[in-house]
């Protein structure tokens, strides 16, 4: 029998083969390995979009339109952005309780992951205001002086000097400031909720925005002393003449009262 000579390999066989190999095995490991922290995030994104999308159908929707473009009991949302929803919804203004001229604070019924996905919703709907990071409205190491000229300046003619608040027309106030989450000083500087004109970055900047916060820590702190003693509120004039309404005229009455009664008393004798 004859023998059948071998085969000879071509040389670059088996670099082919190597190829095939680690091609094959770059398949299995784009199918196989984890998502990109982009796609991650992407994908996170999506599924709050859809939980807050779920949230604002049952809490949101029979005011604001099933698709926030708003109605006769509620305004558009679209473009109001996260911040707003996080300030609203975060302090308890919404959902309201019954429509009036102003809506106060309450107790907040949303978890903040539930807020976060409420806010992601109403962000998909059309761009504004981003509900800030706490690096935006830390008070550490900003300009109290600066901040307390720029809040009276821009603040003061309705939340008093102090931040105490104060009354408006037609049954509106401009609420009190005093233990407010800096977040929420700082989104209602972003969005202007209610009766409140807006500052956004391009007219108050995020540095004014931080120097106003730390005015309002320190002056609404545990440290702050008033240099005129009693301060009645630090609510100015109103509750200064109050006082001295009360107080001032029950003296000069008792006092009338009293020399009366002395003059006829000298008068008998």
């Amino acid at each position: 029998m004859k023998k059948l000579s071998a085969r000879r390999r071509h040389p670059l066989a088996a670099v082919v083969v190597l190829l095939l190999a680690l091609a094959a095995t770059g398949g299995l490991y784009a199918a196989f390995a984890p998502a990109s922290k982009a796609q991650a995030d992407e994908t996170a994104q999506s599924l709050a979009i859809d939980e807050g999308k779920k949230l604002y159908s049952v809490g949101c929707a029979s005011c604001h339109g099933t698709g926030g473009q708003g109605t006769t009991d509620g305004p558009s949302l679209v473009g109001v952005g996260s911040a707003a929803v996080d300030f609203q919804v975060g302090t308890g203004r919404m959902p309201a309780q019954q429509p009036g001229a102003q809506i106060p604070r309450k107790k907040v019924i949303y978890s903040q992951a539930e807020i976060d996905q409420l806010a992601a919703y109403v962000a998909s709907l059309g761009a504004g205001p981003v509900a800030p990071t706490k690096k935006d409205y830390n008070p550490e190491g900003a300009d109290i002086a600066k901040g307390g000229e720029l809040f009276r300046t821009n603040c003061a003619q309705c939340h008093n000097f102090t931040g105490e608040g104060g009354a408006l027309t037609h049954g509106k106030f401009a609420p009190t400031l005093e233990g407010v989450d800096p977040k929420h000083i700082y989104e209602a500087m972003q969005t202007g909720p209610q009766n409140m004109p807006s500052f956004p970055d391009t007219t108050m900047t995020k540095q004014n925005k931080k120097d106003i916060i730390a005015y309002l820590d320190t002056v609404n702190g545990d440290k702050s002393e008033s240099p005129g003693g009693l301060k009645l509120g630090g609510l100015g004039p109103v509750s200064e003449g109050l006082f001295a309404w009360i107080f001032g005229l029950g003296a000069l009455i008792a006092v009338a009262i009293w020399v009366a009664a002395r003059t006829a008393k000298a008068k008998k004798s």
